[in-house]
């Protein structure tokens, strides 16, 4: 089983619980997709996307689970990233966890599973 990951505000996924619906966040909204990360690629997307924000929670999904609208397309520096083509139901989350802000203003994922 292999895992991706979404950061994003606890409000924002508190929203999609209750409406049984992820649509996305503001940038998913604009590019046409829901931007995951792997295990190996969310510390970086934390460092370089989230930094100072608060409030984030780390959601993790089963890639297998979510079928043929996940696809994977290069982005940063090349790097394959799964990207979901479609509304998410927060259902399927394997877990939401904090993710608070280390001193130098990183959220801090903790141990992600592959």
């Amino acid at each position: 089983m292999a895992f991706v990951y979404k950061i994003i505000s606890r409000q924002e996924w508190d929203a999609a619980a209750r409406a049984g619906a992820f649509n996305g966040a503001g940038v998913d909204l604009k590019d046409g997709y829901v931007h995951l990360s792997t295990a190996a690629q969310a510390p970086e997307t934390a460092r370089l996307h989230f930094a100072g924000r608060e409030d984030l929670v780390l959601v993790r999904l089963d890639a297998e689970r979510l079928g043929a609208a996940l696809k994977w397309e290069p982005s940063r520096g090349g790097q394959l990233f799964p990207h979901y083509y479609g509304v998410l139901d927060p259902g399927l989350a394997e877990a939401v966890t904090p993710a608070p802000l280390a001193p130098d203003g990183t959220p801090e994922l903790g141990e992600l599973a592959p």
